[in-house]
């Protein structure tokens, strides 16, 4: 894939190399842009519901009883 994609830019290698980098810095610019925060509002990334107040009681007491959360972490 990244193969074809320096088949396809056009000029010497260090033209196409800006050229490359300029393609990967708009991808990832859209990405954080568009991708992301549509992606977190589409999916609930961000809403956590273990320890809340709706939240069920099996899901508060794996969070309590685990081994492998630190501490600070267990209600």
């Amino acid at each position: 894939m990244y193969a074809a994609i320096w088949r396809v830019l056009p000029g010497p290698w260090p033209i196409r190399l800006l050229l490359y980098l300029a393609l990967v810095a708009a991808i990832v610019y859209a990405l954080f842009m568009w991708v992301f925060p549509w992606a977190e509002e589409a999916f609930n990334i961000n809403d956590v519901t273990v320890g809340a107040p709706g939240a069920s009681a099996a899901a508060q007491s794996i969070v309590a009883e685990s081994p492998y959360l630190p501490a600070w972490t267990r209600l």
